[in-house]
């Protein structure tokens, strides 16, 4: 507990002194007159408080989300300076055909960062994109199949993208480690005029496949996304999430 949640409650509980002071005593006035300030006083007290410990939350998540930020964008600058080099390397050494064909997986790769910033959900597109940030054992690859704006298509934008988080999440902790290779999760979403689908196609090993299907079942209950078929191997999961206005 910290300094001014420990401080509120001292507060609070310093009030019992009086209250009981005059609950022996009620003929005293005087000693509800100080019941009165003191409850007064605590509650002032509390409400400092409380504005001091939001104004403190605040500021911790206002820098992490800063943090986050910077590490995303280093990523990104660290991958334009990768892929100048590349570039410039083959102008130098007069390869067009491979200049070429590195402009062109340059561009396939922008194409998908620009998919995933149009599926209008904040929270969603700050973690597909900052993933790499956050994850050392799990690569994640994703596939947009057309232009998919979740805020402009549903109400529940927000819901199935938490369901989307939680489920590479529970990818993510369940990876066994030193595996060898590195394990993929391939995200693939798919729009039609009924439903949002979300396949998960899973490339590694997990430490223990039946928590990693109870984690699933757990987050995914009640969610705005449902499972389709999680009763086949993990390496395959697929998620739906019928379209309301």
């Amino acid at each position: 507990m910290g300094r001014l949640s420990t401080a509120k409650y001292y507060a609070a509980a310093s009030v019992l002194l009086p209250c009981a002071a005059v609950l022996i005593w009620p003929s005293r006035l005087w000693l509800t007159a100080v019941f009165l300030v003191w409850l007064i006083a605590a509650a002032i007290c509390w409400i400092g408080a409380e504005r001091k410990e939001h104004a403190e939350r605040t500021t911790r998540t206002i820098q992490s989300l800063q943090s986050a930020a910077i590490r995303t964008l280093n990523h990104h600058r660290h991958d334009w300076m990768n892929d100048l080099q590349v570039v410039y390397g083959y102008i130098r050494l007069n390869k067009l055909d491979k200049t070429i064909e590195y402009v062109e997986k340059i561009s396939g790769r922008m194409a998908v960062e620009s998919s995933i910033s149009k599926l209008g959900v904040p929270s969603l597109v700050s973690y597909i994109q900052s993933f790499r940030t956050i994850s050392n054992s799990l690569e994640l690859q994703v596939v947009i199949n057309g232009d998919i704006h979740l805020n402009e298509i549903t109400a529940e934008a927000d819901q199935i993208a938490d369901s989307i988080i939680h489920t590479i999440n529970a990818y993510r902790f369940a990876v066994k480690p030193n595996s060898g290779s590195s394990a993929v999760l391939k995200l693939e979403l798919t729009l039609d005029h009924e439903a949002l689908y979300a396949a998960f196609y899973y490339e590694g090993e997990l430490m223990n496949e039946q928590q990693w299907k109870q984690k699933i079942q757990q987050q995914l209950e009640g969610a705005a996304m449902k499972p389709i078929n999680l009763e086949q191997p993990y390496g395959k999961v697929l998620l739906r999430a019928e379209m309301r206005a």
